[in-house]
């Protein structure tokens, strides 16, 4: 049973996301800051997605068809502004894991850890000098890959994760980052 007015509006919104982050990034205003053009796309898209999730519950793949969760997934996953409603929405991928694509649970679950400065447990998430964030066990790593679908590290990748330790250092090198994660309510 697909509810096929949300299933297309759900996919133009993701699109829209995706249009205007590839526009940014072909002019050079993606990079530093969070652009307000793309902040005002993921506050639109987060608030009716909420209605939406108010109507139908988590927009699931059997509720709306497999595009269509992917958008919303995609919808959440930028949602950064707002943290509230992305555990929310982890909390209802949980509560529907058996209809859930356990990628998309990682990735979100991966995503709110290091908004928050706290080791991830799928290694999902990079930092800006383009290694892993650091993750809760690197011994468990590739079995909690394995349990999602995601590929196996390397031993060689997994040895090159930082310590769960050197969060704040990670976590300090980007003074604005920090401001607006405070602000926003991450930490």
């Amino acid at each position: 049973m697909k509810n096929l007015p949300f299933e297309k509006e759900l996919i133009e919104m993701a699109g829209k996301d995706l249009s205007v982050r590839e526009k940014l990034l072909k002019a050079g205003e993606l990079a530093g800051t969070y652009h307000p053009e793309m902040e005002n796309v993921h506050k639109a898209n987060a608030k009716r997605l909420r209605e939406i999730i108010a109507g139908i519950g988590y927009p699931t793949p059997s509720k709306v068809g497999e595009k269509a969760s992917d958008a919303a997934w995609l919808i959440i996953q930028h949602a950064i502004g707002e943290p509230e409603f992305m555990k929310a929405c982890y909390a209802l991928m949980e509560e529907n894991s058996n209809d859930i694509n356990p990628i998309h649970q990682a990735y979100l679950y991966d995503r709110i850890q290091v908004f928050q400065s706290k080791p991830q447990k799928y290694g999902t998430q990079w930092t800006a000098e383009g290694t892993i964030y650091p993750v809760e066990s690197k011994e468990n790593l590739n079995k909690a890959r394995e349990i999602v679908n995601l590929p196996a590290l390397s031993e060689t990748e997994i040895n090159k994760i930082p310590e769960a330790e050197d969060i704040p250092e990670i976590d300090n090198k980007d003074i604005g980052y920090m401001v607006w994660r405070k602000k926003t309510g991450w930490i």
